[in-house]
């Protein structure tokens, strides 16, 4: 016998017939003749060699091995349904409530660009955003996405992490600050500077733990400013207030206009990824889409496929 999938058809028609009870409802359900769905059902039964369902001139009956047949029907149907609502879904124009979760330094970093960027694209979407370090509960808050900045995500199956990019990340500081306090030629320069340090959730300050190949340290200068806004150190940084950790990628603009300058050049801080993190449907709305697209647009220019490459949180 041929694989049941080549009959995949003949068994969503029988998915119907089922479901309604007989060929004249399915028919008008399907928009078929009745003489086609019984000559479908027939050929059906020949190939499996046994009887889905028990005629009468009255009503139709399932046989045994037709209640299991039913079921792999019912999968295909499913699977038939989801197919044709993710074709008309794709072609829908975004809309409804957006509800996203992001950690505070997108507030200052590149929010607004994100904003402007998906509001103008797509006006019929309400936003409703959550800008805090707390880790939300997408599912129990009804949170459609939850933008997170980790090393790595802890196991979670009802959830689904798309990668968006991995930065990475340096020391920063002004000229002015550096001409005035001297230029760093190693880590251990660092103990006469200041540091812009990123408060821990517990309000502790997190030490910098520069790399360079094979080789480590650890540790902050003598005097340190502390806030748990990232943004805030990076103003701090370009009115010339001490030195701070950015990512190459948000410094850019900075280095660009000739505001800050890098430190210590030969040496990286630890790189961070950004992950889009969503319910583990199997569709997710266009609205939700739409804002990952902007999202990678803006962090990931250069990588357009990279939401596409999902992995269980």
């Amino acid at each position: 016998m041929k694989a049941l999938d080549l009959y995949a058809n003949d068994l969503i028609l029988f998915a119907h017939i089922a479901e309604t009870g007989g060929f004249t409802a399915a028919a008008d359900r399907l928009g078929l003749p009745k003489a086609t769905l019984s000559r479908r059902l027939s050929s059906l039964e020949n190939a499996f060699g046994e009887r889905l369902m028990q005629r009468s001139t009255r009503r139709l009956v399932l046989t045994e091995f037709g209640k299991q047949m039913l079921v792999y029907a019912h999968h295909l149907t499913d699977e038939n349904q989801e197919a044709a609502s993710l074709a008309l879904h794709r072609q829908a124009s975004p809309q409804g409530t957006l509800r996203v979760s992001l950690p505070p330094e997108f507030h200052e970093l590149s929010l607004v660009e994100i904003l402007s960027k998906f509001a103008a694209r797509y006006p019929d979407v309400r936003l409703e955003l959550d800008l805090s370090a707390r880790r939300v509960d997408l599912v129990a808050e009804r949170f459609d996405l939850a933008v997170r900045v980790a090393t790595h995500l802890p196991d979670d199956s009802s959830l689904v992490a798309r990668h968006i990019v991995t930065l990475q990340n340096s020391l920063y500081a002004s000229p002015a600050y550096l001409s005035r306090l001297g230029i760093p030629a190693s880590p251990a320069d660092l103990q006469g500077h200041v540091g812009l340090v990123v408060a821990g959730n517990s309000g502790d300050r997190q030490s910098w733990h520069l790399i360079r190949g094979e080789e480590h340290w650890d540790g902050l200068p003598e005097r340190v400013v502390m806030a748990n806004s990232l943004g805030l150190h990076e103003a701090l940084a370009i009115e010339g207030m001490g030195i701070v950790g950015l990512s190459d990628h948000f410094a850019r603009g900075p280095v660009g206009r000739g505001a800050l300058r890098r430190v210590l050049p030969d040496w990286q801080l630890p790189a961070l990824t950004i992950w889009c993190v969503t319910p583990g449907r199997r569709l997710l709305p266009q609205r939700t889409l739409a804002f990952m697209e902007v999202l990678n647009e803006v962090l990931r220019p250069e990588d357009r496929e990279a939401l596409h490459r999902p992995v269980r949180a």
